[in-house]
């Protein structure tokens, strides 16, 4: 059976660990550490190393990050001194002894590896796990001398490591298939995004990365590092010279395209420069210089050009999965777009424009094995997986807690418009990926451009209701199963399926108002009309921007079952799916009775917005009179348009996007 594409739709082959032992106390082990214990205070956390100051160090970081997230308030006094606790430093290899799993984070050195490795297995059990964080070094040389190989795999950290999301997991040739799953399921359940990686040389990202840099430093004949970092500042945060300074990046450059060359040809070999020079005279992020337009066109061409050589040649090879290597370019190396949205984007005549220039300046470097178009047939923000004939959608846009936007709300329409005719399927779950959010509302990028124009605003609200109408009318149930908070766009969703369930510990809230806008797409009318008990909530939750907790919306009658975790929840919509499966949806249609709202104004920590409120009130009301679900939609997406052209929707959507507190106190 194939493995699940949501990692947490599987049970878990071993239990958390309890101890750990990390190898290695330089720059990226402690960091690890340090997620780790985060994620896990209760355990039991061994740094070691040959250099009793590099230990010594180590240790104190964990002190210094607590201070600085208690000091942020990211952290309760109670989470910091857990972080700290539990942690100790040696020298001695023999405190690796009952660890669960063994994390190497040593140097990048083939031979200092096995030997650790040959350490660390006299001394833990057959059973332990292990594996390595190398960048670079395949897990078929790192483990050659293992006995138990089964247990041994790669885990790619990126820095830094404690906030980072992305672990490129290596599918080790060696390795049972079941400590590949356990630890993408590990890895999700702490709150990282796994990323499944064959086991070649450089794996998946560093392969972009790697020769992003590469090829950078063979423009410098052309331009001068702060220029290539400014032309390759339309794709990525920070340019690659940047990145290299920040990260020591010079010889890691040397020994991974070292490593690619003896592999995969000489046309791979490192630029001699990263030999010669320690650091680079390059810019702040943010900040351009002058290029000759000739220069930045040819420096553009040249650095898309290894980027999209790069990524066909991952794909054409299954070194991994298109949505995980446009994900992962876009968390783990900071680039603004994935390289296959940027290659849908510029179109195929001007990829193809981009490859055959490339093809002329660096022969011998991979090429499309098929037409451009062909590298676009995947799903970028879901995940679809089939549980016992139900089909469970897991929105995955984990840098915004699984926000909707168009493509996305696209995507899970196409799935479910291509699996809803089919017999063997009896309906569809939607659930969040990862721990804390199903779906943490819509981004709100195009709302600035819509202020003021009431018309452009109503249709934006009607177009973006296409999946919800669509839901509305299906005869095959849609639960939807919350996983952690669902805002906004994403609880009108979750309103519109057949059902909702929901861990203890998850929240609901519709937060529009503190924007200085009205909910678009059906949350001043579809809650009245589906649970008209709970009317007083709703005028809460949309007046005051209250939370519900899952429990209350379980007294409330609004959550239809409570589970204790993410793998309960799944099973109980799945078994949902089933019992609703052939059943009458109870029509939405007819007028229903709401109870007036309280005519004081919006009160609570924040001063909110009376005129907005005052249009939530009027559309709710209206709408409840509608004969028609469809006319109380069209309420609703029209108040929407209203609040848009208000004073505070321009002083709350304008706060947002500064970061700071709005002020409805002159707005009204």
């Amino acid at each position: 059976m194939a493995s699940p594409r949501n990692p947490l739709l599987q049970a878990p082959a071993r239990p958390l660990p309890r101890r750990i032992a990390l190898i290695g106390a330089g720059t990226i082990g402690p960091d690890i550490g340090y997620y780790l214990k985060s994620a896990l205070p209760d355990l039991d956390l061994v740094l070691v190393d040959v250099a009793q100051a590099a230990v010594d160090r180590a240790v104190a970081r964990f002190g210094e990050y607590a201070a600085k997230a208690r000091s942020r308030g990211k952290m309760s006094e109670a989470e910091a001194a857990a972080v700290t606790r539990g942690v100790r430093g040696t020298t001695d290899y023999e405190a690796i002894r009952g660890a669960d799993w063994v994390i190497e984070a040593a140097t990048e050195d083939l031979a200092l590896k096995q030997r650790i490795f040959a350490q660390v297995e006299a001394l833990i059990s057959a059973d332990a796990l292990i594996t390595s964080n190398t960048s670079s070094l395949p897990a078929a040389r790192i483990f050659s001398g293992l006995k138990h190989k089964a247990r041994a795999t790669v885990t790619h950290f990126f820095a830094p490591a404690w906030r980072n999301p992305v672990v490129e997991v290596v599918r080790a040739r060696d390795a049972d298939p079941a400590v590949v799953e356990y630890l993408r399921w590990f890895f999700c359940i702490t709150g990282k995004v796994p990323l499944v990686t064959e086991d070649v040389e450089c794996f998946m990202l560093d392969r972009v990365f790697d020769n992003w840099c590469n090829d950078a430093a063979l423009c410098l004949p052309r331009a001068t590092a702060a220029q290539i970092d400014s032309v390759a500042g339309e794709f990525v945060h920070a340019g690659p010279f940047f990145v290299l300074n920040l990260a020591n990046g010079n010889p890691i450059i040397t020994e991974t395209n070292t490593l690619q060359a003896e592999a995969e040809g000489a046309h791979y070999r490192p630029a001699p420069i990263f030999r010669s020079v320690a650091t680079w005279a390059t810019s702040a992020i943010g900040k351009r210089v002058s290029v000759p337009a000739e220069d930045a066109a040819a420096v553009r061409d040249r650095l898309l050009g290894v980027l999209f050589s790069q990524i066909v040649d991952i794909l054409d090879r299954k070194i991994g999965e298109a949505a995980d290597l446009d994900l992962g370019c876009r968390l783990a190396l900071g680039f603004k777009r994935g390289p296959l949205d940027l290659m849908r984007d510029l179109g195929a005549a001007e990829v193809e424009r981009v490859l055959q220039r490339f093809a002329r300046e660096r022969p011998g470097m991979p090429m499309p094995a098929r037409a451009p178009g062909e590298y676009q047939r995947f799903e970028r923000g879901v995940l679809v997986d089939n549980l016992e004939g139900v089909v469970v959608i897991t929105l995955r846009r984990p840098e915004a807690m699984n926000a909707l936007h168009d493509e996305l709300n696209d995507e899970i329409l196409q799935v479910i418009r291509r699996h809803e005719a089919d017999p063997a399927i009896e309906g569809f779950v939607l659930t969040g990926y990862g721990t804390r959010a199903f779906c943490a509302g819509a981004d709100i990028g195009r709302f600035p451009g819509m202020l003021g124009d009431a018309a452009a605003a109503t249709q934006y609200a009607r177009d973006c209701s296409r999946l919800l109408v669509h839901l509305d009318a299906m005869q095959k149930p849609v639960v939807a199963a919350l996983n952690g908070m669902a805002l906004g766009g994403g609880l009108e969703l979750a309103m519109r399926c057949h059902a909702i369930l929901a861990q203890r510990e998850a929240w609901l809230q519709f937060p529009e108002i503190t924007l200085g806008i009205a909910p678009g797409i059906g949350a001043m009318v579809v809650p009245y009309r589906r649970w008209p008990q709970a009317a007083a909530v709703f005028h809460g939750m949309l007046c005051r921007a209250e939370r519900l907790t899952a429990v209350q919306g379980h007294d409330a009658g609004i959550v239809a079952e409570l589970a204790l975790d993410y793998a309960s929840l799944i099973r109980q919509a799945v078994a949902r799916v089933h019992a609703l499966a052939g059943t009458q949806r109870a029509s939405l249609d007819g007028a229903v009775a709401v109870a007036p709202f309280d005519a004081a104004a919006p009160a609570g920590k924040q001063v909110l917005s009376r005129e907005v409120a005052g249009i939530i009130q009027q559309a709710v009301q209206a709408a409840a009179t509608a004969p028609t679900l469809a006319a109380a939609l069209e309420i609703g997406y029209q108040a929407f348009g209203r609040s848009a052209c208000t004073a505070a929707a321009r002083e709350g959507i304008g706060a947002f996007s500064e970061r700071r507190k709005p002020d409805y106190t002159k707005t009204g």
